[in-house]
Parts: C-alpha cells; structure tokens; sequence
C-alpha cells in the first residue's frame, strides 16, 4: 500500500469519463488500497481512481466513526430522491469550497473488489459523498455545480456556532 499524489486541477484526466472495470484483480486491489491510504493521508472522505491518475470507475467513501468504507466499482445511480444545498471540498481543489445542491437520497448499484454485485441506499452527507466521487467518475467536477463559493473561515464559523 502506498500513498499516491493526488491529481489537482487543471488536468484534463479529472474530465475524462472513466472505462468500466471488467478484471478483478490484485492490481484493482492494490489500486484501491493505495487509494485509501491517499485518501487518508489527504485527510478527506472520499477518493476516484481518476484522482491518482487512474481512469477507470472506482472510488471509495469512507465517513470514518465506525462506518463501513464503501468500495464503489462500476457504480451506476439507480434512484434519487430530495435535495439540499452544502458546502463541498474536493481533494483536486485544495481550499476550494462552494455550495453545491445534490439530492438528499441515492440508491446505487456497483460491485465490491471482487466483482461481486450489491446494492447501497445512502442519505445526507453519505449519499452527497457517493454522489460526489460518480461524477468523479463521469468526469464532473463539483465547481460545475457549485451555487455559491464560500470562503474557508465561513465556513469554520458556521461550525463553531453549531
């Protein structure tokens, strides 16, 4: 496992519509793994394999405080529901935050790293992350959607009156 650079804006791979993965093997494995540890490393919650320089349908969320890291090969959006806008960030856009509106529901298919087919129903700040990485992989960048930019200490306020 190992920490990869992150691929920051502007680079024309970070608007490239991802190939479908059809081989599960050590070599996704591995790339998903160093994509957590990047992930991690960045301090963020959520990765897409075009973030390292990879351009194939796979990212991973994880929200940490004991949630399960959710492995998202070949996603594909299957319902929607609600909306709300919140302030996103983007690990290839380092201090860049905005507004975005997402729905507030999402139902997903996708397979694990084995191949396998599930099915993931997501609300709230999960389900804006898994949004976020699939448009990752269909070479979307938040800042297209953003309503509003915010600045970093707006944002810091409106957490220390919470």
């Amino acid at each position: 496992m190992a920490v990869r650079s992150i691929i920051t804006h502007p680079n024309d791979v970070l608007l490239k519509k991802c190939e479908e993965v059809t081989k599960f093997d050590n070599k996704l494995a591995k790339l998903l793994d160093d994509m957590y540890d990047t992930m991690v490393a960045s301090d963020g919650i959520g990765i897409a394999a075009p973030q390292v320089g990879e351009t194939i349908q796979a990212a991973i969320v994880d929200l940490g405080e004991g949630q399960d890291i959710i492995e998202m090969i070949n996603p594909e959006i299957v319902e929607v529901g609600g909306s709300e806008i919140e302030v996103e960030g983007c690990l290839s856009f380092p201090d860049i935050y905005g507004e975005v509106e997402r729905p507030f529901f999402v139902k997903v298919e996708a397979q694990d790293r084995t191949g396998a087919l599930y099915e993931l129903q997501a609300e709230d700040y999960e389900a804006r992350a898994i949004l976020h990485e699939i448009d990752h992989l269909h070479g979307v960048l938040f800042t297209t959607k953003v309503v509003r930019y915010v600045e970093l200490d707006e944002i810091e306020n409106e957490v220390e009156e919470v």
